[in-house]
């Protein structure tokens, strides 16, 4: 809108608001500009932090089967005589086993914490006391740095539980067990991680 005032000597002055109009309806389309692309960057990073644990979740979830597989997979674990028909905890071992066939193996100590609460997923050394994939079923796991992918495999413990449900309570009958394992996986960086866990009966 122009207003147009007459001066004295008969010509008209105009003093326009056409600028400052256009001034501030430019800040605002820069200020909605600007939300929407915060709410554009926002909604990318959620999507790919849902991905990543996705990711860690699924790799988790492969490490379960694994270890069912290692427990009771015949012809396809290598510690099939630890196992057995499932009524032995010798090879058990308070803290953790870390060597041979007892790798990962937890003793249940009722007075203590559980075992998955005190190993350490994160350590994949030959101190480490919990079991990479594959390492007894000789499946393979991608991981790495090549596209999306975990930053390492995922790794296991088993704990041994006594049965709930054992109908057999005669004298003499060898205690039946069913088996806890915890399970960590990682997402596309180490401090990604998800843990599941599963009570594994025969």
């Amino acid at each position: 809108m122009q207003r147009q005032t007459t001066l004295a000597n008969g010509k008209r002055k105009q003093s326009g608001m056409s600028l400052i109009v256009v001034m501030l309806l430019l800040i605002i389309a820069s200020v909605l500009g600007v939300g929407a692309a915060q709410l554009a960057s926002m909604g990318e990073r959620s999507a790919r932090n849902s991905r990543d644990m996705q990711l860690a979740w699924q790799s988790a979830e492969a490490a379960l089967m694994d270890a069912e597989f290692d427990i009771h997979g015949p012809g396809i674990s290598k510690r099939q005589t630890v196992f057995g028909d499932m009524q032995s905890t010798n090879s058990f071992v308070t803290g953790c086993g870390g060597t041979g066939n007892g790798l990962g193996l937890c003793e249940l100590v009722e007075s203590a914490r559980p075992a998955w609460l005190t190993v350490d997923f994160d350590k994949n050394d030959a101190t480490a006391k919990t079991v990479p994939f594959g390492k007894f079923t000789e499946r393979t796991f991608a991981s790495g740095s090549v596209g999306v992918q975990p930053a390492k495999a995922p790794r296991y413990v088993i704990e041994p539980i006594p049965d709930p449900l054992n109908r057999d309570k005669s004298v003499n009958a060898p205690p039946a067990y069913i088996f806890r394992v915890t399970a960590m996986g990682f997402g596309p960086r180490d401090d990604i991680q998800a843990v599941s866990q599963i009570l594994y009966r025969n």
